[in-house]
């Protein structure tokens, strides 16, 4: 008999996954950046809520597609009932060849640049030249060998993980609105465009659909799935406005725009020897806790690939003793610390796969629509308030981002759009040479 994924995840862990996925190193990296797109202290709250509130328009639509299918893979099974079974196809292979590896990159880069500040035992080595890729590569083999173990493994990994972060987030608040507070009003910075803004901050929410790609492993999905999805990104929009609005308190507006290290600097007036150590620590934290969630949940999108594509047949399997992809969950893993040592840095590689991630938001969107329409019989116990306009809004965000992160990188790193276009029709070939040799083709 073959195995198949088991319903372990509870409301609890499936929050987790969310938050954890969501709350990255972004809030505490990007925050001064995005402060710059702003004119003054509400601007900064009002840009965060603005993209907080799309984040839900995103997340809604997500619920009403993985109540109504609920089933390992999100974006695969519904890019494939939507639009065919090459779209789920597409998105499958570019999840596993660029944008999960990618993703998992990105996180274990940032938890490597601050791991070494914390603690760097190549500083006077010569590898310290390549320490930043040992960090990350190592964070991703460890976390990628813990969920192969078993999902309980994993959600609780998530789970501890998820909580540290939330409440280092919540110590930083209280810190800093007991402490006196040094506001600088003075400093010139360079402005940024407010889309800009926008599109920096739409980063750090990135992350709310992944409770959709594990949904077959979701207690009670029905209600749970929608829960999870709106609770969870409801909880970090409140966290990130709480910090932003300690970050105002204690710096100021200006000292936020100005400022190299806005956490270290907003908690440094009550840990004024410490704050750098404590802060790089809880980064740490927060940037594991979302490679761990994304390992989870990204192996998922293989399996279910591999489950339909006799070719990717391995990818398929449900591993008997582990009660997880094993199989899905190491190839992810090697592609992953292979993209690592590649790039060397996160810029290069969210330059990689921007364009990819925020077109398959795109489709998956309007797949709402479609499927309304295609599959009306469908019990949705769920449905998205405030429709056909929530996803249509969502959809035409998600297609300035995609003309933002092609024109940028065209002019700054057009390699990373080259190989990112060259490997998208390479799974298109993938496809078609798959059908071409299928055995009802070769009766």
């Amino acid at each position: 008999m073959t195995a198949t994924p088991k319903k372990e995840l509870s409301l609890f862990d499936s929050t987790s996954i969310i938050v954890g996925i969501i709350i990255g190193a972004g809030i505490y990296q990007m925050a001064p950046t995005i402060a710059k797109g702003a004119f003054c202290w509400w601007g900064v709250l009002l840009i965060w809520a603005a993209g907080g509130i799309l984040s839900l328009c995103g997340a809604a639509c997500y619920a009403e597609l993985a109540t109504a299918y609920p089933k390992e893979g999100g974006d695969y099974v519904y890019l494939s009932r939507s639009y065919g079974k090459w779209a789920g196809f597409l998105f499958g292979w570019a999840q596993l060849t660029i944008v999960r590896p990618g993703d998992i990159a990105i996180m274990a880069f940032a938890f490597a640049t601050y791991a070494r500040a914390v603690y760097d035992p190549f500083i006077n080595h010569p590898a310290s030249a390549y320490s930043q890729q040992i960090f990350a590569a190592g964070a991703a083999a460890i976390l990628t060998a813990i969920n192969i173990l078993g999902v309980k493994e994993g959600k609780w990994v998530q789970n501890i993980l998820t909580a540290v972060k939330a409440l280092g987030l919540l110590a930083i608040v209280g810190v800093a609105f007991v402490s006196p507070g040094n506001p600088v009003n003075t400093g010139s910075f360079g402005s940024i465009p407010v889309s800009l803004a926008l599109i920096f901050v739409l980063f750090t929410y990135g992350g709310w659909n992944e409770m959709a790609y594990v949904a077959a492993e979701v207690k009670n999905p029905n209600r749970n799935i929608t829960r999870a999805l709106l609770f969870g990104t409801a909880a970090v929009i409140i966290l990130y406005l709480l910090v932003n609005g300690a970050f105002l308190y204690t710096l100021g507006f200006n000292g936020l725009a100005n400022s190299q290290a806005v956490a270290a600097d907003s908690i440094a007036t009550v840990f004024p020897k410490s704050a750098g150590s404590l802060i790089s620590a809880l980064v740490c934290i927060s940037a594991l806790g979302a490679v761990n969630g994304l390992i989870f949940t990204g192996a998922r999108i293989s399996y279910a690939m591999g489950a339909e594509h006799p070719a990717f047949g391995i990818l398929g399997r449900w591993h008997r003793l582990t009660g997880t992809p094993a199989w899905s969950l190491l190839v992810q893993g090697v592609i992953a610390i292979t993209l690592i040592l590649a790039f060397g840095s996160f810029v290069d590689t969210i330059l990689y796969t921007a364009p990819a991630v925020y077109a398959f938001y795109l489709a998956s969107s309007l797949s709402v629509i479609v499927l309304r329409k295609k599959e009306p019989d469908v019990e949705r116990p769920y449905r998205v308030t405030g429709y056909p306009f929530t996803p249509v809004i969502f959809s035409a965000v998600c297609a300035i981002l995609i003309y933002s992160a092609v024109a940028y990188a065209a002019v700054n790193k057009p390699v990373s759009l080259v190989v990112l276009l060259a490997t998208l029709l390479a799974g298109l070939l993938v496809y078609r040479l798959e059908r071409f040799f299928s055995p009802a083709n070769l009766r």
